[in-house]
């Protein structure tokens, strides 16, 4: 989890955001008690933020008077509850990040009480806004660019368009310097335009990990906190949670092989760590960020209401994941969110932005994989009888400036009819049909007529491929020998740095470590800048807290498993929707 240095004094009036507005959002019913099946989330109310805010606050406020009927009195009058919870929790007396821990998994695993929350996800900030201002530079997708501002210094901490320009500003990060998401200039709801996320008590974001693998940032606004589980980016790893799906929902996922892509499954890490994958968990506090990696699965839930908002980026190095996730999607039949092959080869067209040489090797190997395959398989098909109509079928020049909405419109049009790849460089068509194609691997799928009579649609020419590929290998060439120059000042800075290695720790994190020990956890609902009392006229909540870094699950930590120590939670009601 990484913070920023300034993050607890970060955007906490929503700047961008009107909680006031009159306009409603979609939520999701989630039925917590059915997480571990994998069935998909219904329609919830639709709800203005200030009234989804005030719900949330209510139905935690009843969690507490029904689960910890003498939370506030011990907080009040207990200087050890205050400091430390642990002894009073056991008991089932103390509300702490810990206890609801131990609450969210009994529902989910023992079935024992039937609850459903509505979750404000992927709330659209183009239509309801972005909780951090808009750049005036063009360094975001939905802001404006002033031709006064574009050449002036960036900002510094303290000034007045910091939050605007910064790039920790989730509407910028996508299309930071280093971010290969700079090319994308089409705006991708929660690709790289954020998302906003309005949660409460329970409210759940299940196992997943991000399209395109790309990079997530996430930033919490404001209210209580998130607990979050994670497991490393790795294959290994990857695997092992998905050999865990396939065991516990072999029959679901025989009818709905992608079930993972759906975001609707649920299940405690203990199932995970019984098959010796690691998950490591944190609870994300107001002012935090939590970055996740390419691959690494990831979920949690929200300790009551709040707010936060999130979107991808990537650095050069993702570019292996980027393929790997490319040929999963292929095999599912799932269009990705922007073609892959596209983006490699304007990153090739941009190769002054690759500053190392091991980056920039890595687009190398990606592009000699694409067109060794794409050239071998037109000159199988044309082998076969399938016609190149190269010089009687003039097609438009592939743009690799970048990739901007009328890109984007025209690869929707040529999508794969067998597994919806983007044909970027070359397709197989058919004079059976005016608008179906297929990729060049798949073209036995399209139809059953006579090979004669199907054609090559060729968008980038052989040596146009080859060109590319020449001037990246040659570019790897002066990056490394520049790299190579370099080595022996930087093997004496690297000596010198590693010996002071302890002393670089990131601004803020130090203190981040003790900044909730002993702290506490509003039920307030989350309404920006306005001051609300608390709902029903009840003092507010406070829920006793401890500094909580990112830490590996152990097998011992009874947190996770199934526990069913509460003998009244059968007769609890609902605290979002009426028992189903």
């Amino acid at each position: 989890m990484l913070a920023s240095p300034y993050s607890h004094n970060l955007l906490l009036h929503f700047l961008g955001v009107d909680m006031g507005s009159k306009k409603k959002f979609q939520t999701k019913d989630q039925l917590l008690h059915r997480l571990q099946e994998g069935i998909s989330f219904g329609d919830g109310e639709d709800y203005t933020a200030a009234d989804y805010q005030k719900n949330a606050s209510e139905r935690a406020e009843e969690w507490k008077r029904k689960r910890y009927p003498d939370h506030d009195f011990l907080v009040q009058h207990s200087r050890s509850a205050t400091s430390n919870g642990e002894g009073n929790d056991s008991n089932g007396k103390i509300m702490t990040p810990q206890s609801l821990e131990r609450d969210y998994w009994n529902i989910v695993e023992t079935h024992t009480q039937e609850l459903s929350v509505h979750y404000g996800n992927d709330v659209d900030t183009s239509t309801f806004g972005s909780g951090f201002p808009l750049s005036e530079r063009g360094r975001a997708i939905q802001g404006t660019t002033n031709p006064e501002k574009v050449n002036l210094p960036d900002p510094k901490f303290g000034e007045e368009d910091y939050y605007k320009e910064t790039w920790w500003n989730l509407n910028n990060i996508p299309s930071a310097p280093d971010s290969v998401l700079r090319h994308l200039r089409v705006g991708i709801n929660g690709i790289n335009v954020p998302w906003m996320y309005h949660g409460c008590l329970f409210s759940t974001f299940c196992w997943h990990n991000e399209d395109n693998y790309l990079y997530s940032i996430n930033y919490h606004h404001k209210g209580a906190p998130k607990q979050w589980y994670g497991i490393p980016g790795t294959k290994k790893d990857a695997e092992g949670l998905e050999k865990v799906f396939k065991r516990y929902l072999s029959m679901k996922m025989r009818d709905v092989p992608d079930l993972l892509h759906h975001i609707t499954t649920m299940f405690s890490p203990r199932l995970l760590q019984n098959d010796d994958v690691p998950v490591y968990k944190a609870v994300q506090y107001a002012g935090e960020f939590v970055v996740t990696f390419p691959m690494a699965f990831h979920g949690g839930f929200s300790l009551g209401p709040n707010v936060g908002e999130a979107v991808n980026f990537a650095t050069h190095d993702w570019i292996a994941h980027g393929s790997e996730a490319n040929e999963r999607y292929r095999s599912f039949a799932r269009p990705a969110v922007f073609s892959h092959d596209r983006l490699t080869f304007t990153m090739a067209a941009h190769l002054r932005d690759q500053k190392l040489y091991r980056t920039c090797k890595l687009l190398l190997h990606e592009l000699e994989r694409v067109v060794e395959e794409e050239l071998s398989l037109r000159r199988d098909l044309i082998s076969q009888g399938v016609r190149d109509v190269s010089d009687m079928v003039s097609l438009p020049q592939n743009r690799l400036d970048q990739l901007d909405e009328e890109s984007a419109d025209y690869d929707d049009k040529r999508l794969c009819h067998g597994c919806k790849h983007v044909c970027f460089f070359s397709a197989v068509a058919c004079e059976c049909s005016q608008s179906k194609v297929s990729c060049l691997r798949h073209s036995h799928y399209m139809c059953r007529c006579a090979k004669d009579r199907r054609y090559l649609l060729i968008w980038t020419g052989e040596q146009e491929m080859k060109t590319t590929l020449d001037k990246v290998r040659e570019y790897c060439k002066v990056l490394k020998g520049n790299e190579h120059e370099e080595n022996a000042t930087e093997d004496t800075e690297k000596e010198k740095s590693e010996e002071d290695v302890s002393a670089k720790i990131a601004p803020g994190v130090t203190q981040d470590l003790t900044n909730h020990e002993g702290g506490s956890i509003s039920f307030n609902p989350v309404l920006g800048d306005r001051k609300v009392s608390a709902p029903n006229n009840q003092p507010t909540s406070r829920i006793v807290g401890s500094s909580n870094p990112p830490s590996r699950v152990t097998s011992d930590e009874s947190t996770i498993g199934v526990h069913s120590d509460d003998k009244d939670s059968s007769d609890d009601d609902n605290f979002i929707v009426s028992k189903s």
